[in-house]
């Protein structure tokens, strides 16, 4: 019976071990792309993250704390 447990705690263990690792690799691979997004923008177009973020509380702004 210890051996069963163990084992199924280790496949419990390692499902959920790799679900962090596929959540992780997700969020860095967002995080990527949104600053090669907001690069490109300031290169080609001059917009900054700062006039994104403005733009983006303008038009939430009560859910970001805006005025």
């Amino acid at each position: 019976m210890a051996l069963a447990l163990t084992v199924g705690a280790l496949a419990i263990a390692a499902i959920i071990f790799f679900w962090v690792l596929r959540l992780v690799r997700s969020t860095i691979k967002a995080a990527f792309l949104t600053g090669l997004f907001l690069l490109g923008l300031w290169l080609v177009f001059g917009i900054g993250p700062m006039d994104v973020w403005e733009t983006i509380r303008s038009w939430l702004p009560g859910f970001l704390g805006g005025k």
